[in-house]
């Protein structure tokens, strides 16, 4: 098995920030098996491709340019990956767990008879010991995320199958340039040899886009809500205490499913991933789907009536009392010494 591959999502010629965040982590795991990183773009006019990639240390990038592979549809992107995979044999392959990935992912895997791991929150290399064969894997790939509803952190491990594979959603992994100078090689395939007529016979005639209208995931604060802030109602002094500290709202899945907030501002595993300069988690109780989110925040505030909370191992300063006492006079504070 050879090298560490990272499928690279496209949007009018533009990677996505998950791709790069996947090419970040993969330079790293790659560097540590020795091996070479290896990014797939596959859509049409693929022309700068190269010079969005190479930065984040790809040492080959394989173009799949064809107009008839974008934009994305399951059965030749499908066929593209599982005959560059079955070529090249990758013993690692990464790609996000976006709607494009959670497509692409399992149908890739399940060709390929590989297994997957979705929504990884973390990837390591390591060894496993399997003691009833008394025999030692070297150098597998630590698929780490939550599971059992939350309850534990697991570690999953594919000793035999190749690739082994996972997802990972964006804000997860840092996104970092390795050498801005890096050069890789580019290899163009014809894609001919790798789909069939047939498998383009799903043609999208519209596609309809629409923007999110919010970014909590670029806001440097985040004031972030769970199911202890109380009501929607309760929900207005947050709203009122980002304004004046300029920073944006979210909240819990414990909150979103209440209706206290809606589900675009969901922070967790099954929302987004922030790495916001400050958080503060008012009425968090920290369970570990949602820490898996924002665990990464330079500082982390916690105010809640529990001073027992979970979420308090993790933050920085915590802060004990309700949201109705605490946010007032934080809000009063910051109107009157604010510049």
């Amino acid at each position: 098995m050879n090298n560490l591959f990272v499928y690279c999502e496209i949007e009018d010629g533009i990677v996505s920030d998950v791709s790069l965040e996947l090419l970040t982590r993969g330079r790293s795991l790659a560097t540590t098996l020795g091996c070479r990183l290896e990014a797939v773009a596959a859509g049409h006019e693929l022309g700068r491709i190269g010079e969005q990639v190479f930065p984040f240390g790809v040492d080959v990038l394989h173009l799949f340019d064809d107009t008839r592979l974008y934009p994305y549809t399951s059965i030749p992107h499908t066929s593209v990956l599982v005959n560059l995979f079955r070529e090249e044999k990758p013993q690692i392959a990464l790609m996000g767990a976006t709607s494009i990935g959670r497509d692409l992912g399992p149908r890739v895997s399940s060709a390929l008879g590989s297994g997957l791991t979705a929504d990884c929150t973390s990837l390591e290399i390591g060894d496993h010991e399997e003691k009833k064969e008394n025999k030692v894997y070297k150098n597998l790939l630590y698929q780490i995320r939550p599971a059992f509803g939350g309850n534990i952190v697991a570690t999953i491990v594919n000793p035999e199958c190749r690739p082994q594979m996972a997802t990972v959603r964006e804000g997860v992994m840092k996104k970092e340039i390795f050498n801005a100078d890096y050069k890789g090689e580019t290899r163009t395939h014809d894609t001919n040899a790798y789909v069939h007529a047939t498998d383009f016979v799903v043609s999208v005639i519209n596609r309809q886009i629409e923007k999110s209208k919010t970014n909590i995931k670029a806001s440097p604060i985040i004031v972030a809500g769970g199911y202890g802030v109380g009501s929607k109602e309760n929900f207005r002094l947050l709203y009122d205490f980002a304004a004046v500290i300029g920073g944006e709202v979210g909240g819990s899945r414990a909150a979103v499913d209440a209706g206290f907030i809606e589900h675009e501002r969901q922070i967790g595993q099954t929302g987004v991933t922030v790495r916001p300069k400050l958080y503060i988690a008012c009425g968090i109780s920290g369970q570990i789907q949602h820490i898996a989110g924002m665990q990464e925040s330079s500082i982390i505030i916690s105010v809640n009536n529990d001073p027992n909370a979970p979420i308090n191992t993790i933050a920085d300063y915590v802060i004990t009392g309700t949201i109705e006492d605490v946010l007032p006079k934080m809000i009063k504070y910051y109107r009157k010494n604010m510049k």
